[in-house]
């Protein structure tokens, strides 16, 4: 089964998620020849926000989800080859996101 995304950035309105989400749209963009991939996180406005700020293309992928959420996580998960998390601390949050996957 063909997945949307190769690789989600969850938590890329943090510090890391956002060094993460910079390097792979600096290296990859929309590339055809590169991994498909998209940023994730609790809110939308901050996603696109961060997605301005880096310099991604406009037409680069956000998707909500909230480790509150479970459902989001799982919505999330169904999207993608790869959750790439920075979402932490990991002792909190971990364990649902990998319910979830």
């Amino acid at each position: 089964m063909s997945s949307e995304f190769d690789i989600i950035v969850y938590g890329a309105t943090g510090y890391t998620g956002r060094l993460v989400a910079e390097y792979l749209g600096n290296h990859y963009g929309a590339r055809a020849d590169g991994p498909k991939w998209a940023m994730a996180g609790r809110s939308l406005s901050k996603l696109e926000t961060v997605r301005d700020e880096i310099g991604a293309s406009a037409d680069t992928p956000l998707v909500v989800a909230d480790a509150d959420d479970p459902a989001s996580l799982r919505a999330m998960c169904e999207r993608t080859r790869v959750v790439l998390t920075t979402v932490g601390p990991y002792q909190l949050y971990g364990d649902t996101l990998l319910a979830a996957c």
